[in-house]
């Protein structure tokens, strides 16, 4: 018996022991070792000499350090032998990173590594160095494609980004603050992220250490394969604080192959202005849940103009592919060629109605010069219902809020429904509930008509663009 208790507990002790030996293999780290060391001879070094102070600079290129912080006088004086003093005039390096993808030298970096101009310089992972020439860039994805003069390069593997997973190991290899072919490694935090002022790249987001000098260097799978091409940090010191963007490789790659072709980049353009649909205003446009890309201007002769698209038009599908979120719509319309045909589903008055449009080619930014604020005239009699007080634009009021004929500006607002909706003194009043206003009587008898305690769409321009508001009228 006890023989046989004895082989029994050996037996038990064995099935545990192998799985604790499962469980440990399951929950053990990748090793990036040998990652590391395939993937380091297509690693370079970029720096770009500027006449100009702060053309090269990179944002947030001096981290706050607290004073007597390790090495905080040696990274000072780092960046002071290599920035200069930072007055115009004054040659400075712009430090960043890149990577081969052909063996007879074409190398992808950030577009803002490189924007000042001047002698751009690559080293290789051996040491050699070579200057390079800038075969073309593009401000709106960051990317740049350089060129240099040498054969038999290694040359990276170019993975898909659209088969990234949240929670996926990934590596960064760069040269943050000068400190060549820095690993880092993390996880893909999350996907598809839109960043202030970036309309046409949707992020990968990830918690790798990048810092100034890691930006365009490459992001790589644990294949291996470059999944992304690290540009931003956000941060309030300058240094990393765990969330780190990437542009997605497959955004790099049809930027790049623009690049070889014609220097240039072509993006598909629809013409509109558009923002996030909030809960509010889903509930004023009759929608179940909040979604898609509520379109606030329709430019004019625009290509979405000439397909019949309208304000208050609310875009769920891009040439068959869903819109959750409106960050979603500029990059799906950015990818598509100029001159496609493309299906746009939209909600419009609680039906959903495709339209056919060719899209345009997207054209370069105008400056808006900045105007002074048009003097007001005298506040008229309020209207009650919503607590402001309304006036008709004049000439320049039009111009400075590109405003075509009808509408009426917020003169004075109390509280009440109108400064609870968002509206603010000088917003001009365009539509609301889909009828455009015509002057000051017009807005009062719309007014005048809303039903009690509904929320009306209302669609504003003010400085910063078009928009709408969701207005709630109040209950008797």
């Amino acid at each position: 018996m006890f023989g046989k208790r004895s082989v029994t507990t050996r037996t038990a002790l064995a099935l545990w022991l192998a799985l604790a030996a499962s469980w440990a293999q399951a929950v053990e780290l990748p090793d990036f070792t040998r990652l590391a060391e395939r993937t380091k001879a297509v690693v370079v070094n970029v720096s770009a000499t500027a006449a100009n102070a702060d053309a090269a600079a990179e944002p947030g290129e001096v981290p706050e350090l607290p004073p007597g912080a390790p090495l905080d006088e040696l990274l000072r004086k780092f960046f002071e032998d290599r920035q200069g003093d930072g007055f115009p005039g004054f040659e400075r390096d712009s430090l960043g990173s890149g990577f081969i993808v052909s063996a007879d030298g074409y190398i992808i970096t950030n577009q803002h590594v490189v924007r000042g101009g001047g002698r751009i310089v690559v080293r290789l992972s051996d040491r050699r160095e070579f200057d390079a020439d800038v075969v073309g860039n593009d401000p709106n994805s960051d990317i740049a494609l350089l060129k240099i003069e040498a054969t038999d390069l290694p040359v990276a593997r170019i993975g898909d980004s659209g088969k990234l997973k949240v929670g996926e190991w990934v590596m960064a290899v760069g040269s943050p603050f000068g400190f060549e072919h820095s690993v880092t490694v993390g996880v893909v935090s999350a996907k598809g992220r839109a960043l202030p002022n970036e309309n046409y790249v949707p992020f990968i987001q990830t918690d790798v250490a990048i810092n100034p000098g890691n930006s365009g260097g490459p992001l790589f799978n644990l294949d291996g394969e470059v999944v992304g091409v690290n540009s931003q940090i956000f941060s309030r010191t300058g240094g990393y604080m765990g969330l780190s963007f990437a542009i997605p490789s497959n955004v790099a790659m049809d930027v790049v192959e623009q690049l070889k072709a014609s220097g240039t980049v072509s993006r598909g353009w629809l013409g509109v202005y558009i923002q996030d649909v909030t809960r509010d205003l889903a509930e004023s446009f009759a929608m179940d849940t909040p979604r898609g890309a509520l379109v606030a201007q329709v430019l004019e002769d625009g290509p979405a103009a000439k397909a019949g698209l309208q304000p208050g038009d609310v875009i769920v599908e891009f040439n068959g592919e869903p819109v959750e979120h409106s960050a979603a719509l500029p990059p799906l319309v950015g990818a598509t060629p100029a001159g496609s045909e493309v299906p746009v589903e939209v909600i419009r008055s609680g039906r959903t109605v495709t339209l056919n449009v060719v899209l345009g080619e997207l054209p370069e930014q105008p400056a808006v010069a900045s105007q002074p604020a048009p003097s007001a005239p005298p506040a008229p009699p309020g209207n009650e219902r919503l607590g402001i007080s309304v006036a008709e634009p004049d000439a320049a009021m039009r111009e400075a809020l590109d405003l075509e004929q009808g509408a009426v500006i917020v003169r004075s607002i109390a509280d009440g429904p109108a400064a609870r909706s968002g509206l603010q003194e000088g917003d001009a009043i365009v539509m609301i509930q889909g009828v455009r206003i015509r002057d000051v009587e017009h807005f009062n008898e719309v007014v005048k008509s809303l039903e009690p305690g509904s929320t009306v769409p209302t669609l504003v321009h003010r400085r910063g663009g078009p928009l709408f508001l969701p207005l709630k009228i109040p209950a008797p």
